[in-house]
């Protein structure tokens, strides 16, 4: 007897299960996290499909014929597209889930506005962004002042949505006692997923308008080196280089490196210039020593400036012998002629200049 397919409610309980459950792994980029994410991509793949199926949304209804349960149904899409964004890959596997990202949050705005669920500043912003995509900003203005105003109000207009959802998550009785604040509750988290939906779009747009400039890789050829270096001829003798812009046999690259809008023609390599300046910049401002004292002392002993086995150049005096008497009475002599001179020549006696 085959299983009975679930419901949509228990498909959107375990897809929210497992969301939730994301959030308790250390590191995102770990299989087990990129494991379970793929996972509950799946379940609410698998909720969406069958609220297609069963008709749960249809353009000729308005918000008033929803019944209060089934509001949150309507964020399955954007929950989609948050999980999306968050699956690793490569270069080209980014850009791919970036576009399908996009397309499910696309999907939720639409379903919201073809309810009039969106505000007015929000509806002005979906038609803003279904005229350019790929330069989508939140604050349209040109201005930077017109741009700070417009993120400023965008700030609040969020946060003031925080504090209503934290108010009724914090009494949960509210909600068991009248239907309309569960309706209230739905309808404030909407929007608040509106908010995040259109900065979702934003950086998105960026990030592909990032991707777009990257070079792409240049087309592999028949004898080309291995990435792994196997068969690259190191140690072999052959003209072997770790230059990342090494021209592959039969491959070879001239012209501008870059185009005049900037974007790369051609690969090349970043010297270490910028790494030497980063270097100089924290530096200290001052010149540090390059050899030790016993090195200065060894440099100036070669070079002479240091006089070794004393003598009168040396600056030392030899202890008198006190038993050599006629070198005693020629110091003595010295000493009586320089004390006569001094009697003799004052002072100053010998400045005759301004004197008057």
């Amino acid at each position: 007897m085959e299983d009975q397919p679930k419901s949509i409610r228990a498909l959107f309980l375990e897809a929210e299960h497992a969301r939730e459950m994301l959030s308790t792994f250390p590191s995102s980029n770990s299989p087990t996290y990129q494991e379970n994410l793929h996972h509950a991509i799946a379940t609410y793949e698998a909720c969406l499909k069958q609220s297609e199926q069963v008709s749960l949304f249809s353009p000729n209804e308005t918000l008033d014929d929803v019944s209060s349960s089934d509001l949150q149904y309507m964020a399955i899409s954007y929950q989609l597209a948050e999980l999306v964004q968050k699956l690793a890959g490569d270069v080209d596997a980014r850009k791919a889930n970036l576009l399908r990202a996009r397309g499910y949050y696309e999907r939720f705005l639409k379903l919201l506005d073809s309810y009039d669920v969106l505000g007015k500043s929000d509806a002005k912003l979906w038609d803003q962004y279904l005229e350019n995509r790929d330069s989508f900003s939140t604050a349209a203005a040109r201005d930077a002042a017109g741009r700070r105003e417009a993120k400023i109000a965008r700030f609040r207009e969020e946060k003031e949505l925080k504090r209503k959802l934290e108010y009724i998550r914090q009494n949960p009785k509210l909600a068991e006692q009248d239907e309309q604040v569960v309706r209230e509750l739905h309808l404030t988290n909407l929007a608040f997923m509106v908010h995040q939906a259109f900065q979702s779009l934003e950086s998105i747009a960026q990030e592909l308008n990032i991707i777009s400039l990257a070079p792409s890789p240049p087309p592999q050829v028949q004898g080309a080196p291995t990435p792994d270096g196997r068969e690259d001829g190191r140690g072999s003798g052959d003209n072997y280089s770790d230059r990342l812009d090494a021209q592959l046999p039969g491959l070879k690259f001239s012209g501008p490196i870059l185009s005049a809008d900037g974007k790369p023609l051609r690969p090349f390599t970043l010297l270490d210039t910028r790494q030497r300046l980063q270097q100089g910049v924290f530096r200290p401002d001052h010149n540090l020593p390059t050899m030790t004292i016993d090195e200065y002392l060894e440099e100036e002993k070669r070079r002479g400036g240091i006089i070794e086995g004393g003598g009168e150049q040396s600056g030392i005096r030899p202890e008198p012998d006190e038993d050599d008497l006629e070198k005693a009475d020629e110091e003595t002599m010295k000493a009586r002629a320089w004390d006569e001179f001094k009697e003799d020549n004052p002072k100053g006696s010998g400045n005759t200049l301004n004197r008057g």
